[in-house]
């Protein structure tokens, strides 16, 4: 299975390279990527910068270098505060990228352009580390505790990030099957943001959700071909 890794975030890619501090880095337009070795797997990690216009970029760039049969995305979210608890891992089922203001159409029909369901029909039915599974919305901007109303109200949303509606969108018009895993690094609600003005928070605990999330990587990677073999699992 050729499978590669995207890692977003500044904070989120050197929790990485701390966990692989032998690998040889080489660069893309975006950022490093580095074969590494998951147990018995080879797999590529790949850095794309933050935010959707990077995320966009670097997942076609991904696409047509690598020639993937599975991206994965390991990476971090805002949560909305009493919706979700801290350290939650979402399994990305949906993303809405919220943030688009369109005001000489219809602003419906523009949310749901870049609004990706994805398959995830093929992932076994036990899985590695419990998970929510659910939505997550997207956009070029932190948590804003004045949009936190708007967005329970219209999507019902528990987290937030900046990557994953680009990702999932691009993957899915090159047909590439998409393992979305979000941790929760910190909280948002109409006081602010638990992490607002304390990078090193957010840096500690981003820490943390990479190594849990890259500790079950192994287990991921193994259900996941033992399902395309045809097992039940």
């Amino acid at each position: 299975m050729n499978a590669v890794v995207l890692i977003c975030a500044e904070a989120e890619w050197r929790a990485v390279r701390d966990l692989f501090p032998n690998s040889l880095c080489e660069h893309s337009p975006f950022g490093e990527y580095t074969p590494a070795r998951v147990e018995a797997r080879e797999v590529v990690l790949f850095h794309s910068g933050w935010g959707k216009i990077a995320a966009a970029a670097a997942t076609q760039y991904i696409a047509d270098q690598f020639h993937p049969d599975l991206l994965i995305n390991l990476g971090t979210c805002g949560g909305v505060r009493g919706r979700i608890e801290p350290g939650t891992v979402i399994l990305v089922e949906k993303t809405i990228v919220y943030d688009i203001v369109e005001q000489m159409g219809d602003p419906q029909e523009a949310i749901a352009y870049y609004t990706t369901s994805l398959d995830l029909t093929w992932l076994p039915r036990l899985l590695p580390i419990p998970v929510l599974r659910g939505l997550l919305v997207s956009g070029d901007r932190d948590l804003s505790t004045q949009d936190l109303p708007m967005l329970i109200e219209k999507y019902n949303a528990v987290a937030a990030d900046w990557e994953s509606g680009a990702i999932a969108w691009v993957a899915r018009r090159n047909g590439i099957r998409l393992l979305m895993l979000r941790g929760v690094t910190d909280l948002v609600d109409g006081e602010g943001g638990e992490a607002y003005g304390d990078y090193e928070l957010f840096s500690q605990r981003t820490r943390e959700i990479m190594r849990r999330l890259f500790a079950s990587l192994p287990a991921w990677l193994n259900r996941i071909e033992k399902v395309q073999r045809g097992y039940h699992v």
